[in-house]
């Protein structure tokens, strides 16, 4: 396995310097984050462009890949997360554009994996949002394979905020819709979060070993359940006010667990640690204090 991370933190850092402090830092390879370089959708951890896909070259993303190979850092995917079943059609239609243009960088760039989410309409139960999603994916689903593309979910329920409740922004949360997911649509994968699995009180070991085959590529988050918010506010409200983005280590994720599952189902890619942690955020060193004390967390367990 490598280790790396993904880049979104970095919003005001080029790519190459990113890629320099990485390597330097005793990790060696990168999810690189792919929202469009004019704007858009503007979140916490999301909007970062460090590569401007759009009209991006075979050979500009040879003299990328060449760049970060000196340097000795591999690129695990390109990462974007919009809401493709965004309930606003020209929403969608923007988000689903510029995702086929992450696609089609990736294809060319020799890139395996694209991230994104399924995502949801959270005024619509599941089975609406799902019935949505076969009508607009198989045509991303198809251009994925065109450009020789896995297409990876990340398994994100994506409720944090008022924004978000009471249905989330993300379908592809539990083996039930993974199940249709990957029944569905051949060529596409998982990104997996196990983050996400505390939340849902979802059983970590038997989730991987369920889909462990399906892990086109891997997330390194953490999560605390706040004890007190939980009494607070109750499990219906969703995580909102108890569940606490953490950086490994720090939350209520098995690392050791994690990893000897990983081994057990034959998982050897890039395991890329996604900094969600608001105590390590503010300033970059903050943001990279917080991305090494990570490392030496899941460092013992790369092979």
């Amino acid at each position: 396995m490598q280790l790396g991370l993904l880049t979104a933190p970095f919003e005001d850092t080029n790519l190459i310097e990113v890629a320099d402090w990485t390597a330097a830092n005793g990790m060696s390879a990168l999810e690189i984050a792919c929202w469009p370089a004019s704007g858009g959708e503007k979140r916490r951890y999301a909007g970062t462009s460090h590569i401007n896909v759009d009209g991006l070259t075979q050979a500009q993303g040879a003299d990328i890949i060449a760049a970060l190979d000196d340097k000795g850092i591999t690129v695990s995917g390109l990462g974007y997360y919009p809401n493709p079943l965004h309930r606003d059609a020209d929403h969608r239609d923007a988000v689903i554009g510029h995702l086929k243009k992450v696609i089609t960088a990736a294809g060319l760039m020799g890139v395996p994996v694209v991230n994104t989410f399924v995502g949801g309409d959270r005024a619509l139960g599941v089975d609406d949002n799902w019935t949505r999603a076969t009508q607009i994916f198989p045509d991303i689903v198809r251009h994925a394979q065109d450009a020789g593309v896995t297409l990876a979910f990340e398994n994100c329920p994506m409720i944090f905020s008022q924004d978000e409740w009471p249905g989330g922004h993300n379908i592809a949360y539990s083996p039930r819709i993974w199940r249709r997911i990957l029944e569905t649509w051949d060529g596409v994968g998982m990104n997996f979060d196990p983050s996400h699995l505390v939340l849902q009180m979802i059983d970590q070991g038997r989730f991987i070993r369920e889909f462990g085959s399906h892990f086109a590529h891997v997330h390194a988050k953490d999560l605390m359940i706040d004890r007190d918010g939980l009494y607070e506010r109750g499990i219906l409200s969703a995580g909102m006010g108890w569940q606490v983005p953490r950086l490994c280590g720090l939350g209520d994720v098995d690392w050791g667990d994690f990893f000897g599952q990983l081994y057990r189902v034959g998982y050897d890619g890039a395991v890329i640690i996604e900094h969600e942690d608001r105590d390590f955020e503010g300033s970059d060193d903050k943001v990279k204090r917080g991305f090494c004390l990570a490392r030496d967390i899941l460092s013992p367990f790369i092979k």
